[in-house]
């Protein structure tokens, strides 16, 4: 699982960092980013609920090929 986050997009509203706490987190400007070692969404369930609750679009997930 390849997860991309568009810093130019995103707003800081923190709905992916609540729906999967274990892969996503802010940074200190408040904008979402991955928390470390968790780059492939670690297996999380929630991924792509978080990808879907971000209000802006800012998150994608795709599967890796390979």
């Amino acid at each position: 699982m390849h997860i991309d986050i568009d810093k130019d997009v995103c707003i800081g509203a923190g709905q992916c960092a609540l729906a999967a706490p274990d892969v996503f987190t802010q940074d200190d400007d408040g904008y979402s980013t991955l928390q470390p070692g968790r780059e492939d969404g670690g297996g999380d369930p929630m991924v792509r609920e978080a990808a879907r609750a971000c209000p802006v679009g800012a998150i994608t997930v795709s599967e890796t090929v390979g």
